[in-house]
């Protein structure tokens, strides 16, 4: 019988074919440095750069190689939990493929997880390569964050982090469709520690999270883990509530005195147009969280593989 590997490594993949191989060399230099047996599980989640085949060659020369090859573009958030579920080792490191994590920080991630911690999430103190932009508003979303949802996530961190089987087999119980990794994993809670790292610029090749992507995945942090957007609509419901209240007497007064600035349609124009601001943009939230419920209730999967070992984690192999 095979013995488990004490690490598996989860990299997702979409079109990184010029940093496919090195990512694999420096992985593999970092891992021999570790003391333990490990696995790389490759998730390609709908390449078509070639990516694909690379990666299966990697698996055809690579005995710690196990490809995942996805049917079509999941997106990132599936790619590493279907990583996670393939995952057989006593610790899963994730790590994306653009080499802006640096693979050595696995090592002491690896020291940390022998000290006893269940989960050790990355800290990014510097940022290469990026725009003051980027920055920017990736500073003001992870407070945002911190701020209004239930669970305090780590500030600062993406989902570059090693965490224990115990950590990984309550995750890939947690079926939602809309995931915020980083998000779950605080929420589970456990021993968990941080260490601090340099994040270098992309090694090849573009990003894969445009501004429209970053939008998406905040909005699904927020609506995932905060009931803020609902409160907001109440409040906003309240404050318009109230400012009608309040004019309608005005007006009555004004108009019953003879004051000329309350005649006229334009003022029936603006409150109108006030209050059914308000109601879309209630409605708007309401319709997130909404839409939310149902694609969970459809029960779909949450991916399809096309090509993939035959055996997952073993609370995989038990559902």
């Amino acid at each position: 019988m095979t013995k488990e590997p004490t690490f598996t490594i989860i990299a997702p993949i979409f079109n990184e074919i010029d940093n496919l191989p090195v990512l694999h060399k420096r992985i593999t230099e970092v891992m021999e440095q570790s003391g333990g047996t490990w696995e790389l599980v490759l998730v390609d989640d709908g390449s078509t750069d070639g990516s694909t085949e690379l990666i299966k060659s990697f698996g055809e020369q690579d005995a710690h190689v196990r490809p995942v090859i996805f049917a079509r573009n999941f997106g990132h958030q599936i790619a590493v939990t279907a990583g996670m579920e393939y995952s057989r080792g006593d610790a899963v490191i994730i790590i994306d493929s653009d080499l802006q994590d640096p693979p050595e920080v696995i090592l002491e991630m690896i020291q940390k997880w022998r000290e006893g911690y269940e989960v050790v999430y990355a800290v990014r103190s510097e940022r290469e390569g990026e725009t003051f932009f980027k920055k920017f508003t990736a500073a003001f979303f992870y407070r945002l964050i911190y701020r209004i949802t239930d669970v305090k996530i780590p500030m600062d961190t993406g989902d570059f982090r090693l965490m224990d089987r115990k950590v990984v087999d309550v995750m890939n119980a947690m079926k939602e469709h809309h995931r915020f990794l980083r998000g779950m994993s605080a929420w589970v809670g456990f021993k968990q520690v941080g260490v601090q790292y340099k994040r270098a610029a992309r090694f090849a090749g573009e990003t894969k999270y445009p501004i429209k992507k970053m939008l998406r995945l905040a909005l699904t942090a927020i609506t995932g883990f905060s009931y803020v957007p609902l409160q907001l609509a109440t409040i906003m419901g309240f404050i318009s509530a109230g400012i009608s209240l309040i004019a309608i007497p005005i007006v009555a007064i004004m108009r019953i005195t003879g004051g000329g600035a309350f005649f006229g349609q334009a003022t029936t124009l603006i409150a109108v147009l006030f209050f059914g601001g308000v109601q879309l943009i209630s409605l708007g939230i309401l319709g997130e969280y909404i839409g939310r419920i149902y694609d969970e209730v459809k029960g779909r999967p949450l991916y399809i593989v096309s090509e993939a070992p035959s055996n997952k984690s073993k609370l995989s192999d038990e559902e």
